[in-house]
Parts: structure tokens; C-alpha cells; sequence
């Protein structure tokens, strides 16, 4: 509970009155999009929201449009197969109270955005880190995830793509996902909220020591249009499989509340997990009403929405790897979708320092990589939602500090 080094020089800062470009941004509603004002708010107001008309999964019309949204994306999805929750955190919760008992563990990948640590302390279930690895891009090491299965490992979690490396889950990675939970009988539990965000196949391309291409160039490396960018609801799952989504990232509207689980799997264990989950839910009976009637509205106006933020990322991407051509000693680390670019910079101490120096000396907020569980020192995270002239000035101001 005690406030942090970082946190306090930033209300530090503030309060001074002093101006604090800020490149951790991940509100879309604070970030200057264009929203439609008038069609988001009169989906609120429809009258069938005043019946009461409760079922453990959720408004039938609801997931109807959740089902919708799969279809459109070459998945068959019934709507039996979906529970709707108010956020992914909760459908995370109702995962671990039908998976896990108190002290057994969960497997995530690391790096990975440090809430589920919360999530499962408070369900008294254990994380338990495998590891992403970089070399010329992110990939998932298998030989150091099996060495972490044990007698109490309930499930495996992937953040597809995920937060903040960007990662895709490439097929081949999906497969030896799968194979490893039926080996050992676990759910894989697969986070998609990011799914939508990958940058358009002429969207730009850095790594490590090397630029990236302006727009109109060639395709990201190891991403072939939507070929690595589809949801694990597509195709067979052979291991009992739950993929989470929610309209927080898919149509940017975090403050209306509302998520979902859809099941997988092979019948008989897909059919007991969700006469269980079944009643987790009924316990709690999460989405309202209002919101409910108003889904497939705000699901059917997300494409305005998601191209926005596309072209927003790619174009402070753009921005970033000229910026980069000339400060030799700050690279970035390939990115194939997301709302993040991973910064190696010089290592000159702690990062939680180098953040701190970074608010106090040149007035910008960044995530240290620690934030994230990054090994070592000499990682930053930035967010590519940044409106661009302030996105442009930040970058600037970090690289400045290494020297041209």
C-alpha cells in the first residue's frame, strides 16, 4: 500500500503545477479519439432494460452479439459457450475460483502486466512465471514452461497478443500450448483484449538496432495480414480452452463494463466446466441490464473506433523509429500489435531510477520494465495511444538524456 518512488515524484510534480507528458497512457477515452457520442449513450436507453429477466450467463441478445463478433472473425461460437462479466479482471477471478483451489498455481508468461498478480492473490491462487524470450521477436520458452509444472498447476494463461511485448501466439505455439495442457490436464485460459490492435500489414517494422519502415512499406516480419492475428476460438481445441475479450479494448470504451468468457473444449469437460461455471456466475449476476441491451450496439460500431487507434499506434511508431535514427543508443523491440513499444536504453541503474529521473528532469511518465517483470535493467515501456505531438516531444525528451 505504501506510495512508490515513481508515484510520489509524479504528484510531486503535478502538484508544482509543472507539465508531465505522459507516454503510460491507456484511457482511449482521455487520449483525444473521436467517439460517437450520441449512438453510444441511446444504446443505454433501450426499455427492455427495466424487465429483470436474469440468467447466469448473461443476456441472450448479448451474447448473441459476442457470438456475432467471433463469426466475423471465422469462429463458430454458441451462445451456451458464453458468460458475460463486467471486465476480464472478474472473468480472471471466476477462472481461478472453478479451476483452482486455494494454493494451487496458475502458469503466465513474463513479461506480462503485473494486475494478475492481484487477481490471484486475492483467489489465493499462485502465479507461476514462464518466460517469453526475445531473439529477432517474442516467442514463448517451452523448455522453461514445462519445468514449471507441478502437481498444483490448475492452468496455463496467454495474453494473445500480448501486454505489453505485443506478442502474437504463432500457430506452431498454439499447438505446443495445447499439447502441454492435455498432457498435464490443464485449461488454458487465453486473454484476447488486444486481439483487434495489431497494426495494418503495411504498418511499420523495428527491432533491436535497426529502423523501422515508413507507412507504405513492407509487412511486419512474421505477420502475414491477420495470418498470426486470429483468436484462439478458431479451429479445434483439444485442451479445455476459456478466451476472454471485452469492449474496453475492442471498441475503447473501459468505462462501460463489459466482458466475456466463451468455453472450449473437448465436450465432456467443457460441459462439467460450465455447469460450475454456471453457478459462479449465478452468484453474482455481474453485467446490468442497461449495459447488457447496449452491447451489440457498441459491437457493431467498434470498427470506427478500432481504426483509429490503429492509425494513432502506427503513425507514434513511425514517429518513434525516426526519432530513433538518431539516438544510436535507444532501440525498440519488434512490435506486432498492442498499445506498447518496449525501449532497451543504456543501463545506467535501477530503472525505477532512471523513471524517476526521466519525471523529475524532463517532465515524462514511463513504466519502468520491472513494472512488467522484465529481467534486468534497461527497459521502458511506452504507450503508442499518446496524442502524437506529445507522444513525438516525450520520445524526444527520453532519448535526450542518452545523447545523440
Amino acid at each position: 500500500m505504501a506510495e512508490t518512488r515513481l508515484a510520489r515524484a509524479l504528484r510531486e510534480r503535478r502538484a508544482a503545477g509543472l507539465p508531465v507528458v505522459d507516454l503510460t497512457a491507456s484511457n482511449p477515452t482521455r487520449c483525444g479519439f473521436i467517439y460517437d457520442e450520441a449512438g453510444i449513450l441511446a444504446a443505454l436507453g433501450d426499455r427492455a432494460a427495466l424487465i429483470y429477466d436474469p440468467d447466469p450467463r448473461g443476456l441472450r441478445r448479448a451474447r448473441e452479439a459476442v457470438c456475432g463478433y467471433y463469426a466475423s472473425r471465422g469462429a463458430d461460437v454458441g451462445t451456451e459457450q458464453v458468460f458475460l462479466t463486467t471486465t476480464t479482471s472478474e472473468a480472471y477471478s471466476w477462472l481461478f475460483r472453478l479451476l483452482c483451489d486455494a494454493g494451487d498455481e496458475v502458469l503466465i508468461a513474463q513479461p506480462s502486466y503485473p494486475l494478475f498478480d492481484f487477481l490471484a492473490q486475492i483467489e489465493d491462487v499462485r502465479l507461476a512465471p514462464y518466460p517469453l524470450v526475445y531473439d529477432h521477436g517474442w516467442q514463448i520458452d517451452f523448455s522453461g514452461l514445462r519445468e514449471r509444472v507441478t502437481a498444483r498447476t490448475k492452468a496455463v494463461a496467454v495474453v494473445h497478443p500480448n501486454n505489453p511485448t505485443g506478442h502474437f501466439t504463432k500457430d506452431a505455439e498454439r499447438r505446443e500450448l495445447e499439447r502441454i495442457c492435455a498432457e498435464f490436464g490443464l485449461a488454458l485460459i487465453v486473454d484476447e483484449v488486444f486481439l483487434d490492435s495489431f497494426p495494418p500489414h503495411h504498418a511499420n517494422n523495428g527491432c533491436v538496432g535497426g529502423p523501422g519502415f515508413a507507412e507504405g512499406g513492407p509487412p511486419l516480419r512474421g505477420h502475414n495480414d491477420r495470418a498470426e492475428g486470429k483468436s484462439f476460438a478458431v479451429g479445434e481445441q483439444p485442451c479445455l480452452t476459456f478466451v476472454l475479450s471485452g469492449i474496453s479494448k475492442i471498441a475503447g470504451l473501459p468505462q462501460m463494463k463489459a466482458a466475456w468468457i466463451a468455453g472450449f473444449g473437448p465436450s465432456r469437460e467443457l460441459g462439467a466446466a460450465i455447469e460450475r461455471l454456471e453457478v459462479v456466475a449465478d452468484t453474482f449476476l455481474s453485467m446490468n441490464a442497461p449495459v447488457g441491451c447496449a452491447l451489440p450496439a457498441w459491437l457493431a460500431g467498434c470498427a470506427g473506433m478500432q481504426e483509429q487507434i490503429r492509425a494513432r499506434t502506427r503513425r507514434n511508431l513511425r514517429d518513434l523509429d525516426q526519432t530513433l535514427l538518431r539516438y544510436p543508443a535507444v532501440t525498440r523491440l519488434e512490435v506486432e500489435a498492442g498499445w506498447y513499444a518496449v525501449l532497451r536504453v543504456p543501463a545506467l541503474g535501477p530503472d525505477e531510477d532512471l523513471a524517476v529521473r526521466l519525471v523529475e528532469e524532463r517532465g515524462v511518465s514511463v513504466h519502468p520494465g520491472y513494472f512488467f517483470g522484465f529481467a534486468g535493467n534497461g527497459w521502458l515501456v511506452v504507450s503508442l495511444l499518446a496524442a502524437e505531438g506529445e507522444f513525438r516531444r516525450g520520445v524526444e525528451e527520453i532519448c535526450g538524456m542518452f545523447g545523440e
